[in-house]
């Protein structure tokens, strides 16, 4: 097993405003592109979706989007994610746009694939994503949906992901890595590529990912810090927050459907029996908060 060193961990680069980029060819899949990076006041990132549909989410900051397709004015509002509910701007291939920082700083992640459809753009504000309380026990997390099945779109899927100090997180382990239908032509598991962006509450916390398969021929265990990326390419893929440390990923999947379905390691299923309640310190962020 591996921890540091694991080719599934992705760390960021220093001195560089796009501080993390992650293509097919580096994960070794056919989708799906991520990328985060920092954006100084009034400084304008521009931008071609190209044969790509694109999501960006807003971390932290306040920016105004300029584009082909539509203007979009006060975009984002929390200062990072432990603050507040996100906002996102999905836009389709073919699409010029010009985003600017509002705020000093603006922290903006994205992720796109290739589509040969065209889909209209949309603003996600706050209020427009509905939120989850999964799991129950010490394996509560919340769960923001940020582009949930069904969106209008062709394979982007896009949700946030709060674990508390010491919680247990995706779990019991799950996977999606074959496309599944029951005999009703009902997708019962979908064969998606997956991403998990970090952030940490305190900078010095830490989570903990194993990624394996049921034949362990994929079977890592990695620590993954502030800023870091994990890749999912197949197998089930755990969570714990470091006790003491609340933890945030972004989680974007792309692959055979616009989906979540998937199938859980039938040796941990019946941990679901188990849970009699939730975890009290769940919601994590809301929209309350950012009206204090």
């Amino acid at each position: 097993m591996a921890t540091q060193q694991s080719p599934l961990l992705i760390h960021p680069r220093s001195n560089s405003e796009e501080y993390m980029r992650v293509t097919p060819e580096q994960a070794r899949w056919k989708l799906l592109h991520f990328a985060a990076r920092h954006i100084k006041r009034k400084q304008p990132w521009v931008h071609f979706t190209g044969k790509s549909e694109y999501t960006l989410v807003i971390l932290g900051g306040v920016c105004s989007v300029h584009s082909s397709r539509g203007t979009w004015e006060n975009v984002g509002r929390r200062p990072n994610v432990f603050q507040g509910m996100p906002y996102a701007l999905y836009l389709p291939r073919q699409t010029e746009f010009t985003l600017t920082a509002q705020s000093e700083v603006l922290e903006v992640a994205y992720g796109w694939c290739a589509t040969d459809e065209d889909h209209p753009p949309k603003l996600v504000t706050p209020n427009q994503v509905s939120v989850e309380i999964r799991g129950g026990g010490n394996a509560t997390r919340q769960i923001n949906n940020i582009i949930p099945p069904g969106f209008d779109c062709d394979r982007l899927v896009v949700v946030e992901v709060y674990t508390p100090s010491g919680n247990w997180s995706s779990y019991p382990p799950h996977k999606h890595d074959v496309h599944r239908v029951d005999g009703n032509g009902n997708l019962i598991e979908a064969d998606l590529e997956e991403i998990y962006f970090y952030k940490m509450e305190r900078p010095e916390g830490y989570a903990i990912q194993r990624v394996y398969t049921d034949d362990r021929h994929l079977n890592e265990v990695i620590m993954a810090q502030n800023d870091n990326l994990v890749l999912v390419p197949e197998g089930y893929h755990p969570v714990v927050s470091a006790h003491g440390y609340n933890s945030y990923y972004l989680n974007f999947l792309a692959g055979s459907a616009q989906s979540l379905a998937n199938t859980d390691d039938p040796d941990y299923m019946w941990i679901k029996d188990t849970w009699v309640e939730k975890d009290p310190r769940l919601p994590m962020v809301t929209l309350q908060m950012e009206e204090r």
